[in-house]
């Protein structure tokens, strides 16, 4: 990557430092458990830093888990790949480079571009992280389960949730952009 300037890094950094601290942003949801804001943080480092600055920022974070940091949702360090969840992780990392690439593509940044951009980047996600959690649990777990039940098991709250959060990440974006445009951070 060239031309990364000091600011970049900055915002690279906070955004890996907002991911990491979204796995932790639990919010209870009545009669069942709970989700975080991490995806949020993935679609808004998407986003607000564009596609590769967005996926660097998540990329730092996904490795400094690995690395045994303590910073996913249930800890940390390399064991975490072998845990049916950690497609998410993976998904995130590519969410947030397609979520800024749909958003540099568009001509005009309408708040229908930035709710595409998050629906991209949703959908990203959950390829990746249902494909290695059917992968695992039937391959490497050996507990074999359809794909229909990996794909259910995100319901009532994990997909809602996340569409709920497409939707925030797309208004935030509408507004920040400008503002972090200003600074010469954010797509251009």
């Amino acid at each position: 990557m060239k031309n990364i300037k000091t600011k970049d890094l900055v915002m690279c950094s906070l955004f890996t430092a907002l991911v990491a601290a979204g796995a932790f942003i639990r919010i209870p949801v009545l009669y069942m458990d709970y989700f975080t804001l991490q995806f949020l943080f993935v679609l808004l480092a998407g986003i607000l830093l564009g596609s590769r600055l967005g996926m660097l920022s998540v990329t730092i974070y996904v490795l400094l888990g690995l690395f045994g940091f303590p910073i996913f949702a249930a800890g940390g360090g390399i064991n975490y790949v072998l845990r049916p969840s950690f497609g998410y992780l993976i998904g995130f990392v590519f969410a947030a480079f397609v979520c800024g690439l749909v958003l540099e593509k568009s001509e005009k940044k309408t708040f229908k571009a930035y709710l595409i951009s998050a629906f991209a980047g949703f959908m990203i996600t959950y390829f990746i992280g249902l494909g290695y959690k059917y992968v695992m649990l039937n391959f490497f777990v050996c507990e074999p389960v359809s794909f229909l039940i990996v794909f259910a098991s995100c319901f009532p709250l994990d997909i809602p949730g996340d569409i709920l959060l497409c939707f925030i990440s797309a208004v935030l974006g509408k507004k920040l952009v400008p503002i972090v445009r200003r600074n010469s951070y954010a797509v251009k």
